[in-house]
């Protein structure tokens, strides 16, 4: 028995230890050598395979969905404490986005159907270099249609169909293109990805109503896709929070796949070259900024010492009388901190 205790705590170990690196790096070397990420606005994909009728509206309920949300996620990945700083980048993630872009590709890698999108190495290169950064965080919201299983709400009926779906996909880049995080990610012992929304679903109730066994499959109206990518998550109490529920797993999920070991994130809490850089800024005048905001000014510690403290001499005021200090007392100066 006790022998299976310990088996059982020794695999327990090794899983939980195992479970961390979820990095196409070693997670020192990612810790050592990512300390500042810009985060790219997120992109919406709009080339992607999206069958919507009304795609060119979706399009733009998603993009301004995406704006709204996407500050809550980079607040997220600060709090992490993984990077010395992250920043949102400024600019049109569109352009940004079709000006990296080299292909796009649906892959369907250990049975999940992702896109998966490559970049420009020069072009990349150049982004990072100019915006003073170690890697970029690229975030895609695109269309994907798969094969799936729905169910009626009341779970006696269901449908397998292709539907389309929007997804989100990650990747954080550095400067020779090297995909040192993705997702979704193939490092987890159980591998995850859930899509963002369904845009089509199965009339069930028309079925039902007309005695039919034909199911039609329908798009969900634009006002009813809408309402779901900004419907409220809800506290402990039920009570509605600032954060979609939609974009907040999809967040959720995301930021648990870049956690990594604590004594690593320890010894690289910070930069290389000891000095902060703010992304955006030029080499130079993050450099300045560094340095000016560097310098600080260390109080100065009292205490026995084996020089002889002179006493200081008394002020004299005619106004008021003021007793001489004994010798042995130290009498602070002006400005002391004590």
């Amino acid at each position: 028995m006790r022998r299976m205790l310990v088996a059982v705590l020794l695999i327990s170990g090794i899983m939980s230890g195992c479970a961390h690196n979820h990095f196409n790096v070693p997670t020192d070397n990612f810790a050592e050598k990512t300390k500042v990420l810009g985060v790219v606005p997120i992109i919406m994909d709009a080339d992607s395979d999206i069958r919507h009728p009304g795609k060119e509206q979706l399009i733009q309920i998603v993009t301004e969905m995406n704006r709204k949300y996407e500050q809550q996620f980079v607040r997220k990945v600060k709090a992490s404490g993984n990077f010395y700083t992250v920043a949102l980048m400024d600019g049109d993630p569109q352009r940004i986005f079709e000006n990296l872009l080299y292909r796009r590709e649906k892959r369907d890698d250990a049975t999940i159907q992702y896109n998966k999108y490559f970049f420009k190495n020069e072009e990349l290169r150049d982004y990072i270099k100019k915006n003073n950064l170690d890697a970029v965080m690229l975030i895609v919201v695109s269309g994907l249609t798969k094969t799936d299983k729905v169910y009626s709400s009341n779970l006696f009926a269901s449908m397998t169909s292709d539907y389309n779906f929007l997804i989100m996909t990650a990747q954080i880049l550095d400067s020779n293109s090297t995909i040192l995080w993705e997702y979704p990610n193939f490092r987890s012992r159980i591998l995850t990805f859930y899509p963002m929304i369904n845009l089509q679903y199965p009339d069930f109730n028309e079925a039902e109503a007309n005695l039919s066994s034909r199911t039609n499959l329908k798009f969900k109206t634009l006002d009813g896709i809408q309402r779901t990518l900004d419907q409220k998550r809800k506290d402990l109490l039920l009570r509605e929070t600032q954060e979609s529920d939609v974009y907040g797993k999809q967040f959720d999920e995301i930021l648990e796949l870049l956690k990594y070991d604590s004594d690593t994130r320890k010894k690289s809490s910070e930069p290389a070259t000891g000095k902060p850089r703010t992304p955006g800024m030029q080499p130079q005048v993050a450099e300045d900024a560094a340095a000016g905001g560097a310098k600080q000014e260390v109080a100065p510690k009292f205490g026995p010492s084996n020089s002889t403290i002179q006493p200081v001499e008394t002020l004299r005021t005619p106004a008021v009388g003021i007793t001489k200090q004994p010798d042995d007392v130290i009498v602070p100066a002006t400005g002391s901190t004590l």
